[in-house]
């Protein structure tokens, strides 16, 4: 829980629950020794103090079970996650008077306003890095978010000055005063690119779950390539092990700004993949020729009529020309095979490799991309 004012604590409609505890309390996530047990970590939502409690109707007896102890969860989320948390709830309490002394670090960047439950609220993005006072023990707090939400995480090496932060805060007003939430962040790292460039590259993104599903990592990843952009060293800009879920966030914010351009005009998606889309969008946009490609299929399928059926037909067969290349090269591999290879050799290497077999994959391929990409464009529609 986030907690803005001493009666969030006791509104379970401000409470979210982890996504992963694996990564705190091993791959099956169980906790040995308790019933009913209930573990509440709170933070402040400006300056991120944490209040960390448990509770259970009963815990295992030692002394019945031949010395076994039950699970110190309280040290477990400690030391994995590196942190001192208050014990005393009305010591966290208190802490919350501090709150209105918070301001974001680093430079705002952005800000924008959104209407929800017939309420406006208030967003802004900062851009920061390590050399800000006071920020790299801010950052050891919010970080330690990652663990109950991004699947495999590991810390940044923070004393590295090519990483650089975005902070999404949401803004309010308590008493006239503003006050700020955090909402999520990212990180990116500037890699060197040959000769004379840099290539960012989206590292780490998180949209804590009360924001969630209401396009508040659209404006994030937009604020990042917006700034990027305005960078003459900057030659594209990529993203690290992306989830499936940052995939359609990247894929959706691409598209929409690619649909303004003059190489994706509806004439033009229909002509087929061509050069001038990929120079138009890393000129532009700073996206790499991969990416373009998928935009390319995602907005060429906005514009197709599906049931008009030679209209759909080829673009059925532009995108599966695609999915086959792996197949060309294997075949051309598979015919150097037959000529040192013995017979019962070959024949255990041929196996799954027939025609029809490759025709079911592709078919297979399809379909997962079009439902995929079909997320995007249902998406687009709204805008």
């Amino acid at each position: 829980m986030a907690v803005r004012t001493p009666a969030d604590i006791d509104d379970d409609d401000k409470n979210f629950c982890p996504e992963f505890t694996h990564q705190i309390f091993g791959q099956n996530e169980n906790i040995f020794g308790y019933k009913d047990l209930k573990i509440h970590l709170y933070y402040s939502a400006a300056q991120l103090n944490y209040y960390l409690s448990k509770s259970c109707s009963e815990k295992v007896d030692p002394a019945r079970y031949d010395g076994v102890q039950a699970d110190d969860v309280t040290r477990m989320i400690i030391e994995k996650l590196g942190i001192h948390p208050m014990d005393n709830l009305e010591s966290f309490v208190t802490s919350l008077g501090k709150e209105s002394n918070f301001t974001p670090s680093g430079m705002m960047l952005h800000s924008y306003k959104t209407h929800k439950d017939g309420v406006d609220q208030q967003f802004e993005i900062y851009k920061v890095d390590m050399s800000v006072a006071g920020f790299r023990e801010y950052h050891e707090k919010l970080q330690t978010f990652l663990w109950w939400f991004i699947d495999a995480v590991s810390y940044i090496d923070v004393d590295d000055d090519r990483w650089q932060f975005y902070l999404l805060f949401e803004k309010f007003t308590v008493d006239g005063a503003a006050r700020y939430s955090i909402v999520g962040y990212s990180t990116v790292y500037k890699y060197y690119a040959y000769p004379n460039k840099i290539r960012p590259r989206v590292s780490q993104m998180l949209v804590l779950p009360p924001y969630q599903r209401q396009g508040h990592g659209a404006q994030l990843l937009e604020t990042i390539y917006i700034d990027y952009r305005q960078d003459l060293d900057v030659l594209d800009i990529t993203v690290e092990d992306p989830s499936d879920d940052f995939i359609r966030l990247r894929d959706f914010v691409d598209c929409k700004a690619c649909m303004h351009l003059s190489s994706f005009s509806p004439e033009c998606l229909h002509q087929g993949f061509s050069d001038q889309m990929v120079q138009e969008a890393q000129e532009k946009l700073k996206i790499n020729k991969k990416q373009t490609r998928r935009i390319y299929e995602i907005l060429r399928l906005r514009v197709t009529d599906e049931s008009n059926s030679e209209q759909f037909k080829q673009y059925r067969l532009d995108i599966k020309k695609r999915l086959n290349m792996p197949y060309q090269k294997e075949k051309s591999d598979l015919e150097k095979m037959r000529k040192v290879l013995k017979p019962e050799e070959l024949a255990a290497t041929m196996a799954g490799h027939s025609l029809q077999e490759r025709h079911q994959n592709l078919e297979k391929m399809f379909q997962e991309q079009m439902e995929d990409y079909r997320k995007i464009v249902e998406r687009l529609a709204m805008l």
